[in-house]
C-alpha cells in the first residue's frame, strides 16, 4: 500500500502539468517579491517570506499565472477539442474575471469602508476594527500573469 502511495506521489511531483502549475504560481510570486523590495515595500524577513509564499494582489498575478499555465499545458497534451481544457479553460476565465472584477472590487470597497470607520472612530462616534482589504489585481497584473503562465506552460509543454 505504502509503495504504491509512494509511486502515486512520485508521478504527481514529476507531472508536467503540476509542475508547470506550481512553477508559474512560484515566479510570479517571485516577480512580486522582487518588485516590492526594490520599490521599498518590505522592511523584515517575515514580509519577504510572506510576499514569497503568500501575499496576494501586485504584478504579475499569481492565480492568473497558474490557471493560464494550467489551461496551457492541458491544450498542449489533451488538445484544445478535450472536454479537460475546456474544463482548464472556463476555470481560467472564472479565475482571470475573479481577480480583476470581484476580489477587486471588494478590496477597494473594504478599503474606504476602513477610511470612514478609522474617521468615525477619531472622532469618538463609533468603536471601529479595521475589516481585511483582499488585494484583487488591475488588468495588467492579470495579463502579466497569464502571458508568464502561457509562456511556462508552453515550456512545460515541451517535455
Amino acid at each position: 500500500m505504502f509503495s504504491l502511495i509512494g509511486s502515486q506521489l512520485k508521478s504527481l511531483l514529476f507531472n508536467p502539468v503540476f509542475l508547470a502549475c506550481i512553477s508559474s504560481w512560484f515566479c510570479a510570486q517571485f516577480i512580486k517579491t522582487v518588485i516590492a523590495v526594490l520599490y521599498g515595500r518590505i522592511h523584515s524577513l517575515g514580509e519577504l517570506l510572506e510576499s514569497l509564499i503568500w501575499k496576494t494582489g501586485g504584478l504579475p498575478s499569481s492565480h492568473s499565472a497558474l490557471v493560464a499555465s494550467l489551461a496551457t499545458v492541458i491544450a498542449f497534451r489533451n488538445g484544445l477539442d478535450s472536454d479537460i481544457f475546456i474544463l482548464a479553460f472556463c476555470f481560467f476565465m472564472v479565475t482571470v474575471r475573479d481577480a480583476v472584477g470581484v476580489r477587486r472590487s471588494s478590496g477597494i470597497q473594504a478599503k474606504k469602508i476602513n477610511e470612514i470607520g478609522k474617521s468615525l472612530d477619531e472622532q469618538k462616534i463609533i468603536d471601529y476594527s479595521s475589516i481585511k482589504e483582499v488585494n484583487g489585481h488591475t488588468p495588467i497584473e492579470v495579463t502579466f500573469g497569464c502571458l508568464l503562465g502561457i509562456f511556462i506552460g508552453f515550456a512545460f509543454s515541451l517535455f
